[in-house]
């Protein structure tokens, strides 16, 4: 199944790729980040794939950008920040409720902490 979905303009939907290390047992985990990610974006994805590996590799791409590598970002991305980083990719306009509240303003800069 090599057909990518398209939106209504024919433009392709974005793919997610997350690589997990099956060493590691981190298949759980990158599923759990895969359900977020569909839960939060339905339909607007085109795929969301699992792609085992080794070595402790843990990363995640959104259309060949990497946006998270768990060797460069120091560990694993919190379920907030790693819809934050797809939004970045996607539709950067997008308002992710919640998950936006702390240090993001509507109109996407950031917030200085008052503290």
């Amino acid at each position: 199944m090599d057909r990518a979905q398209s939106d209504r303009s024919g433009a392709p939907l974005p793919a997610i790729r997350i690589t997990y290390c099956t060493q590691c047992q981190w298949l759980l985990r990158a599923g759990w980040m895969a359900q977020e990610l569909l839960s939060t974006f339905g339909t607007d994805l085109g795929e969301v794939t699992l792609v085992p590996g080794t070595g402790g590799v843990f990363t995640i791409s959104c259309n060949d950008v990497l946006i998270w590598d768990r060797k460069r970002d120091g560990g694993f991305p919190d379920a907030a920040k790693l819809k934050q980083l797809v939004r970045d990719v996607i539709d950067p306009d997008r308002d992710l409720g919640h998950s936006d509240r702390k240090g993001r303003t509507s109109k996407g800069h950031t917030q200085k902490d008052p503290a």
